[in-house]
Parts: structure tokens; C-alpha cells; sequence
């Protein structure tokens, strides 16, 4: 268990962080330009376009300091913007593809082996068994892919559509919340090392566990992971008829209660064509409930990527990750 206060950058809270203007790292003509061509001259799949020499070398002077924000920054960026109005949808999602590959690699979201996924509620009901990804419903804090065997490193979030009202994106530092916890409730934050059961959504395959055992918390020495979503915890547990312990039930309301504390979070609106990158080890995330527009073509449309690093090979998108529907 770390047993020291993090001070570096991954720590903030709403009180420390720097100013919101900094979040902020526009996209320049020549790296728009270079995507452009790129998306233009490519006729076939989107999940089959790669990002050229070409490409990375016009985009990074912008998205260096995207790279470096998530990886020792404050660990979310976001990236303004593509100009959705000049392109169809399917031209937007081969841009936002390749500004990912410039960022990591491309990584499966589900079963299928999805990797562009769109982020639109379906009507359905987290109580059925839906990810929080296909409804309406507020997410509550938590990192994405808390339940693979895998979780991957960055989440991408490109807003195409916003909901009518509501779906506002909020962020809270894990290093910050393990701060907080291991100042005020040191017992409570021990029980996070120690395994959950994280109910995985349908997302597993015959003769796998309907559940992904596994710590919130683990410290390597060097860097803070968590996993978290506390309703998917809940229910796996009752899932895998394994009832919480008493000091597991009392460290998970602790969590809860400060994740509530307003000093903790930030939170903003993000706009068509603006890109929110976080890093999903150790940045929670969540969308606020929304109601959307009654017009079908008029309602929220958000397109999600998961990206692992990558670096040294970071041009590569494995064949078993290509998309199977």
C-alpha cells in the first residue's frame, strides 16, 4: 500500500489545478490539414486506416503537450477541435481514429471487438444489465473497462452531439481521493488493496467468470492504478454470491462520500468537435444524467476511444483487435 502523500501533478483537486484555459490544446492548420489528406485519399474501413509518418510529424507539435498532460501532467486534455461541419460523419470518425493512433494504440471496448465505439442512449436500463454508456443515466464516478482483464490506459471522448440538457463531464484525481483517504481514513484505504468482484456486464466469453476480481488500488512503487465503479461492484459481488465484508462495505461509502465533496471535482461542457482525452488509470470520470432531444438526428452522439500506450510500436493495431461485427 503507498503509504505517502502524492504532491506531484496527478494530485490536484478543484482548489489546485491549474487554470481551465490551460486544458485546452488547439489543433493546428498544418496537423488539421495532414488529417485531412489522410481521411480523404483512404477508401476503405476506418478500423483499416493507419496514421502516416506524414501525419505524426504535422500533429505533433499539438498533441506532444496532449501526451505529456496525460501521461505527467494533470492527466486530462482537451483537444480543440475538429471542424465537424465541413465533414460527414463517417469522415469524423476517420480524423478522431487517427488523432488516437497519434495518441496510443486503438484497443477493444467489448466482446465484439469494437474499437470506435458510439456513446448514445439506447433506451435501455443499467438494472437490465446495460453498460452506463448506452443510457441516459448519470455514470457516477469510476474508470472505463474496470471489469476487463485489461484496462486501458487513455479514454478518448469526441463530442459529435450534445444532449438537450444535462451530460456534463466531470473529473476527480484517484491520487488526490487516495490522499484524502489515507490522511482521514487510513483503515478504509487498506481495504481498497484487497480484491472486489467487478460485475463484466456480459462482457465475457463461455466458460470465462461472469465477474473480474480485482484491488481498487495498486501501487508499483512508482504509479497509482485504480479500477472503480461502485454500482458494478455491487452488483458482482451479489453476482458472484460473495457479500461485501463489513470493512469492505465501510471503505466503499467512504470512497463514495468523498467523491461527493464539490473541493474534489471538475467539471465542464464539451462542444462538437472538441476531444476529451483522460488518463484512465488514475483519472475518474463521469457524465451527469441528460435528457435529449426528441429528434432523432438532434440527439447527444459522443464516439469513445481505448487506447493503450503503445510506445515503441505505437503505428500497430493488433489483427485480434479488428472489429468482428
Amino acid at each position: 500500500m503507498l503509504n505517502k502523500i502524492l504532491t506531484d501533478d496527478r494530485s490536484w483537486t478543484a482548489e489546485t489545478i491549474d487554470a481551465s484555459s490551460k486544458w485546452y490544446y488547439p489543433l493546428s492548420e498544418s496537423c488539421l490539414s495532414a488529417l485531412d489528406r489522410g481521411v480523404r485519399a483512404h477508401s476503405g474501413e476506418i478500423a483499416d486506416l493507419r496514421v502516416s509518418d506524414a501525419i505524426r510529424s504535422a500533429c505533433a507539435p499539438c498533441l506532444t503537450p496532449v501526451w505529456e498532460a496525460l501521461h505527467t501532467g494533470r492527466g486530462f486534455a482537451i483537444v480543440a477541435r475538429l471542424p465537424l461541419e465541413d465533414y460527414t460523419l463517417e469522415e469524423a470518425r476517420g480524423l478522431y481514429w487517427l488523432i488516437g493512433q497519434c495518441l496510443g494504440v486503438p484497443f477493444e471496448q467489448n466482446i465484439e471487438g469494437t474499437l470506435l465505439y458510439d456513446v448514445r442512449d439506447t433506451g435501455r436500463d443499467v438494472k437490465t444489465g446495460a453498460r452506463f454508456s448506452v443510457t441516459n443515466a448519470e455514470s457516477s464516478f469510476h474508470t472505463d473497462g474496470a471489469f476487463g482483464a485489461q484496462v486501458p490506459e487513455l479514454v478518448g471522448l469526441l463530442c459529435v452531439k450534445t444532449a438537450r440538457s444535462g451530460g456534463r463531464s466531470q473529473l476527480i484525481s484517484a491520487c488526490a481521493l487516495h490522499n484524502r483517504l489515507l490522511a482521514k481514513m487510513p483503515d478504509a484505504l487498506n481495504a481498497l488493496y484487497a480484491p472486489f468482484c467487478f460485475d463484466r456486464r456480459g462482457q465475457f466469453r463461455p466458460g470465462e467468470a461472469s465477474v473480474k476480481r480485482a484491488p481498487i488500488f495498486v501501487w508499483d512503487g512508482q504509479t497509482l492504478t485504480t479500477r472503480y465503479l461502485h454500482y458494478y461492484i455491487r452488483v458482482g459481488h451479489r453476482e458472484a454470491g460473495v457479500p461485501l465484508t463489513h470493512e469492505q462495505t465501510r471503505a466503499l461509502q467512504t470512497v463514495e462520500a468523498t467523491l461527493k465533496q464539490p473541493e474534489m471535482c471538475v467539471e465542464f461542457d464539451l462542444a462538437p468537435g472538441q476531444m476529451l482525452f483522460t488518463n484512465n488509470r488514475w483519472i475518474l470520470h463521469n457524465r451527469t444524467a441528460f435528457e435529449d432531444h426528441p429528434q432523432a438526428e438532434q440527439r447527444r452522439h459522443y464516439m469513445r476511444l481505448w487506447l493503450m500506450d503503445g510506445r515503441g510500436n505505437r503505428s500497430e493495431i493488433s489483427p485480434s483487435n479488428h472489429p468482428t461485427n
